[in-house]
């Protein structure tokens, strides 16, 4: 008999929605190229422009500022490399990027990047003990010297601890210098409400397969009077800076997804918030001496609503992930394993949590698919796979 497995890693990928299967689905067996100028291509133009439409009207902002791509990694390294590129051109001295330390993989590693081989100026801002960036300390380093500052770049909500960031508050210091500013939106679409005419922002960073869409497919909202340079030069199929043919089944599974997402918005966060809340409450009266990470549950304006990342004390979060797991119970870390060695958290770690501490969490994330059942099974579980964890850890 075969465990029944409850999916709690929503934040790493969900489920697609029927209505993104259907819409993907329906395009994959059509030959037509969007570039092509025939019948078939002319089909399959209409989908794209139609996805088009679809998610800027769902996002706030216009069907020319949807530029498609792979995803989040895609997304993020094109429109810091572009803009990097673009406003270096412009202006040689300017070469400071300001970003935070708590940024996903996808925003870091393409800075560091930039710094080693492009000869970029990378600051890492702090953050304070719930993962909120230090506006004081951003207000401070932007004003030292703003005409050297090439661009910004502040996710909307943090991947691991879910926190939500200030974003208003990050374009109003940078507005007034011109200075772009991007946000990598990758976990907040579909969680809490995204307006990208009225956030501010110069560029966001969206991907399918958080919302219930598909792999492979993203986008870079970008403004059309925003100078990008090309990663990849070919065809220039998505206003000359995104080269490649397009895939019409994804972008249509995309589009599904974001439309959904955004319409559902306020019920998910409902649904998941709920959820999260009993998970926070529960696992806490079986292990006393857990802890919630990130910003407070409440005001929920400061998190996302289905993220639960906890520490526990005595044990190693990969030792309580691989034990979940084996009771059918599917999570994460809140670390990265490079060469197959733990290391702690570079989130945890910016918030000033010990080296310890950063090793001994799990992030729970609900999604659409999530259920009391789940909640049920992580609070039945998680006492012995605890004091399993920290047996094995004394020994």
């Amino acid at each position: 008999m075969n465990t029944p497995v409850h999916y709690l890693d929503h934040a790493a990928t969900t489920p697609m929605v029927p209505a993104a299967l259907e819409a993907m689905t329906a395009h994959l067996a059509n030959a037509g190229n969007p570039s092509s100028l025939h019948a078939s291509g002319r089909q399959a133009r209409r989908v794209v422009e139609e996805s088009r439409e679809t998610i800027a009207q769902a996002l706030d902002c216009r069907p020319g500022e949807v530029v498609f791509t792979s995803g989040g990694t895609e997304s993020n390294n094109l429109a810091l490399k572009g803009l990097f590129w673009s406003r270096r051109a412009g202006d040689p001295g300017r070469r400071r990027i300001l970003t935070t330390a708590i940024e996903h993989h996808a925003v870091l590693d393409p800075l560091d990047w930039l710094a080693a081989s492009e000869g970029a100026e990378v600051e890492l801002l702090p953050v304070d003990r719930s993962g909120r960036l230090d506006v004081e300390a951003f207000r401070a380093t932007l004003e030292r010297d703003p005409a050297s500052v090439a661009l910004v770049s502040v996710m909307w909500a943090n991947n691991e601890v879910g926190t939500l960031q200030p974003i208003d508050e990050v374009v109003a210091l940078a507005g007034p210098h011109g200075i772009p500013v991007h946000t990598d939106a990758v976990q907040a679409l579909g969680s809490v409400p995204l307006d990208f005419a009225a956030s501010g922002v110069d560029a966001m960073t969206i991907t399918g397969h958080k919302v219930g869409g598909p792999f492979g497919a993203g986008a870079l909202v970008v403004r059309r009077e925003l100078d990008l340079v090309a990663l990849a030069h070919g065809g220039g199929q998505e206003r000359d800076i995104r080269s490649g043919t397009i895939d019409t089944p994804a972008i249509a599974g995309l589009a599904a997804a974001v439309e959904l997402a955004v319409k559902h918005q306020d019920e998910h966060a409902a649904h998941v918030g709920a959820l999260r809340d009993e998970l926070v409450r529960r696992v806490v009266e079986v292990v006393p001496d857990a802890h919630l990470h990130g910003a407070p549950l409440e005001p929920r304006s400061l998190r996302l609503p289905g993220n639960a990342h906890l520490g526990f004390p005595g044990c190693e979060g990969d030792s309580l992930l691989m034990l979940l797991d084996a009771r059918g119970i599917e999570c994460s870390t809140g670390s990265a394993c490079s060469a197959g060695v733990a290391q702690p958290s570079h989130v945890l770690l910016a918030m000033g949590c010990t080296d310890d501490a950063a090793r001994h969490s799990l992030r729970f994330s609900f999604g659409h698919t999530s259920t009391e059942a789940d909640v049920d099974a992580v609070v039945e579980a998680i006492g012995p796979v605890v004091e399993r964890a920290r047996a094995a850890r004394r020994v």
